[in-house]
């Protein structure tokens, strides 16, 4: 069974190696550079909310998500995340435990909308899930990100109101 958690000290380690995993994959994060133990610790205590995935029987970290603000001021009220599947547990339903948990963090901050600027096109499992919990697609992009391999794909931006 998966729980989803905040993430504490504890889970640092492996969710920064399940981040990095996910910005060198190069097809989904803009990050181009890997957190070490400090960065990924600042990285995610400044987020209004980290969390992450938990495989109950041995407290195995299986996945991570950040929620934060999309813009500030008068847009504030629109928050962004992002998140996290270790490649070994993808296709489990992790990503939807995640997305459904975060939905209700950001309700619970204070949001009124959740939006995902860069859906990758090429993301089908992430578009699947979005269109089936409820998120508007908003357009297409054309060439929004840039690939590992050097190519540029259009993204797909989404939102749902909370």
């Amino acid at each position: 069974m998966t729980e989803i958690i905040k993430m504490t000290e504890n889970e640092l380690s492996q969710c920064t190696d399940i981040w990095n995993s996910v910005v060198l994959d190069g097809n989904s994060f803009p990050q181009t550079e890997t957190l070490d133990l400090n960065s990924a610790g600042k990285f995610f205590e400044s987020q209004s909310y980290t969390g992450t995935a938990i495989l109950t029987e041995n407290h195995e970290v299986v996945g991570v998500y950040i929620l934060h603000p999309n813009n500030v001021g008068r847009c504030g009220h629109i928050c962004n995340a992002s998140y996290a599947v270790k490649k070994d547990k993808r296709g489990k339903h992790i990503g939807e435990a995640m997305v459904k948990d975060c939905i209700k963090k950001a309700r619970e901050l204070g949001f009124k909308i959740l939006q995902f600027n860069a859906v990758v096109r090429s993301n089908t499992p992430a578009l699947e899930l979005y269109k089936k919990l409820g998120f508007k697609q908003l357009g297409i992009i054309p060439n929004g990100f840039l690939l590992k391999n050097g190519q540029y794909e259009d993204i797909i931006p989404h939102y749902i109101e909370l």
